[in-house]
């Protein structure tokens, strides 16, 4: 099959849903597939693949990691020229929020092609912890959403899912970095005008609405209003990298202090101040790593200077994939700070399976990792410093908890790309 993929950043930058987007199709390659990935051209070197099919493109960060392109006839009119020579394509997945989204929606509407959707995280949960006003925020957007978005019957060849409805197609996310579950929803491109408001609400509910534990699945569908196929495939692990660790056996954990680390992208809904506020209130002896790079840098090192923990924290910045693993490996313990915003919480589960355990706020995926877990009990810095105290505590005692063996097996990226290739295969003969 040609999929097409579109997402709202290129996938050479920074964030779990790239690293997610970028397995995916290496995966899906490596299977004999033809894979090409539409997104805003990034504005800072980076390497190239022939797959990018990079679109015109706004830098909206300072530092250039992330970019917009606006939706619209003029990008209809580029990428519909730019695709030419890649025709013909099978099935259209987007992984997108905001003006990826739009654009790959669009894209399928005119040609009459089926329609995968997978949701990365919570829409509303990011915009609260990043917007001023997030009311605000969402009226515009879904005002964006009404005009970008295709309306009835402006496409031809159209063959909607007997189960369609326009809530029902989008669900939520493969991400990688940072393994994430994600729900995918096979159906015809879009055959009625999508209300802007229930495009982005219900993409929020029903993402939300899967990352509950698996066995209430489908009651907390129905509790959503959500009447649709949706499957939940987890995020996977890269195979080789896999290999390659698990090769050299259990990590050998140096004796000492016990090593913590923080992985993310450094924004508000990450949580990383108030993990580093916990660290100190908790005054544990311990080192602590933060990796990842984002906004909140300065403010995360201006905040250690100033406080002081007994804790070690050091940032290493940005590392590549497999270093990633190999420090969580080596590390006693994973933090995992986010509440709400993760639809799986790739981080702790890439931790899980080479054995290492984690602290985890959200309940949910806590919840979904079975074992292996502190779990914080509420939203606050006490409870997250309490948590912290413990899993130091058991750390040093020699007795931490220990992850559930199975999850190596259960979240290789082989296995979840057979699975997507089912859901593919399901949504071209729905639109049929």
């Amino acid at each position: 099959m040609h999929v097409v993929m579109f997402a709202d950043q290129h996938l050479e930058s920074l964030g779990g849903a790239q690293v997610s987007m970028r397995l995916q199709k290496r995966f899906l390659e490596r299977a004999g597939h033809v894979v090409t990935v539409v997104a805003p051209h990034l504005h800072r070197p980076a390497s190239d693949d022939p797959a990018y099919l990079d679109l015109p493109s706004i830098a909206i960060t300072p530092d250039r990691e992330y970019a917009l392109t606006w939706p619209g006839a003029r990008t209809d009119r580029f990428l519909d020229a730019e695709m030419g020579a890649r025709l013909p394509v099978d099935v259209v997945h987007v992984q997108a929020d905001f003006w990826g989204a739009f654009i790959g929606h669009r894209y399928a509407a005119r040609h009459g092609l089926p329609v995968v959707h997978t949701m990365h995280n919570r829409v509303d949960v990011g915009i609260e912890a990043t917007a001023p006003f997030p009311g605000l925020v969402l009226r515009a957007l879904n005002a964006w959403a009404r005009r970008a978005l295709p309306a009835a019957g402006s496409r031809s060849g159209a063959q909607p899912s007997a189960r369609r409805d326009p809530g029902s197609a989008p669900a939520r996310g493969e991400d990688g970095a940072d393994p994430r579950d994600s729900a995918s929803s096979p159906s015809a491109a879009p055959s009625s005008r999508v209300d802007g408001w229930a495009f982005l609400h219900r993409l929020a509910r029903l993402s939300r609405a899967v990352t509950a534990p698996s066995g209430h699945f489908a009651r907390r569908l129905e509790q959503h209003g959500v009447a649709a196929s949706v499957e939940v495939i987890w995020n996977g692990i890269d195979d080789d990298v896999l290999d390659a660790a698990l090769a050299f056996g259990p990590s050998a954990r140096r004796p000492g202090r016990p090593r913590f680390v923080w992985l993310g992208r450094m924004s508000p809904e990450k949580r990383l101040l108030p993990f580093l506020e916990a660290v100190a209130a908790s005054g544990i002896d311990a080192e602590v790593e933060v990796i990842g790079g984002g906004a909140q840098l300065a403010a995360a090192r201006r905040f250690v200077e100033r406080a002081q923990p007994t804790a070690a924290v050091t940032f290493a910045g940005r590392l590549p994939y497999a270093e990633t693993l190999a420090r969580l490996a080596d590390s006693d313990a994973v933090v995992q700070t986010s509440i709400g915003f993760e639809t799986q919480g790739m981080t702790v589960f890439e931790a899980a399976s080479l054995g290492t355990p984690a602290v985890v706020s959200d309940p949910d995926i806590a919840a979904e990792l079975g074992g292996g877990v502190w779990a914080v009990t509420d939203a606050t810095v006490p409870a997250l410093a309490e948590a912290l105290r413990r899993a130091a505590a058991d750390i040093a005692a020699g007795s931490p908890v220990r992850p559930h063996p199975s999850i190596a097996e259960r979240f290789r990226q082989s296995s979840r790309t057979a699975a997507m290739v089912g859901v593919y295969e399901r949504a071209v003969r729905a639109g049929r």
